[in-house]
């Protein structure tokens, strides 16, 4: 089974990560690029839904044993490469030219939860599954592109304490406050609702592509001219 594999179920391409906890590290990069690539490639496809083959997490974020190691060696350039490859994961989900809807069947944390906010679209299943920053209890600070795809998502109330208190939040709650479009009992259910969301989009892809590069301007800016800023002087930080 490949750490990422995608399907075409009528319109709809369903991106399943396969990797248990499927954290994120180069080869996971290099996995999700290569399937929206191959997506995008088939012009009958009209969205994404990213979904994961563990029932109990959808994605954790940084794989931090590979970043041990990569310390341990003193690999800074290996994680700075890194570090910009997540950001063009990023790039590639906001400026993607159909919808992108995250299908959080389990528990989504630090750049799993950034990827699911890059998503156009969030749905979650309410039985499993815990969607949080836990970045200020592991002392790793967001990059600023990575703080402002979490603004695009989450309003800025909400925002300061998901951010500042590491606090795990439930699907109810998370669909009260707009962060997700609906909460759903299963993973059945949570299927059969993305799918049925994805299949309403028939739109154009320039126009829809379009749209999302100009509303994602600011973001994409950010990551372009602001988090080098804090990539590059990588060895001050470890």
């Amino acid at each position: 089974m490949s750490r990422i594999e995608w399907k075409k179920m009528e319109a709809v391409a369903v991106i399943t990560m396969n990797d248990g906890e499927n954290r994120q590290n180069p080869d996971f990069v290099r996995a999700v690029l290569a399937a929206f690539d191959e997506i995008e490639q088939d012009s009958e496809i009209s969205s994404v839904i990213i979904s994961s083959s563990d029932r109990k997490n959808w994605s954790l974020g940084i794989d931090l044993q590979w970043m041990s190691g990569a310390i341990g060696e003193n690999n800074l350039q290996g994680m700075k490469d890194f570090m910009y490859g997540m950001n063009r994961v990023y790039a590639r989900i906001l400026r993607y030219p159909m919808p992108v809807i995250a299908a959080i069947n389990g528990h989504a944390f630090g750049g799993g939860t950034v990827m699911a906010c890059a998503c156009d679209f969030r749905f979650m299943k309410s039985d499993r599954g815990f969607f949080c920053f836990p970045e200020v209890d592991i002392s790793i600070p967001f990059l600023p592109g990575m703080l402002a795809i979490i603004e695009k998502a989450v309003p800025y109330y909400k925002l300061e304490e998901l951010v500042l208190t590491g606090k795990r939040s439930v699907a109810a709650e998370l669909e009260a406050h707009h962060v997700i479009v609906k909460t759903c009992e299963n993973e059945e259910a949570l299927m059969k609702e993305a799918m049925t969301y994805a299949k309403t989009f028939t739109k154009k892809r320039p126009i829809f592509g379009e749209l999302k590069k100009r509303m994602h301007g600011r973001i994409l800016e950010i990551m372009e001219k602001e988090d080098p800023a804090f990539i590059e002087p990588l060895h001050l930080m470890i």
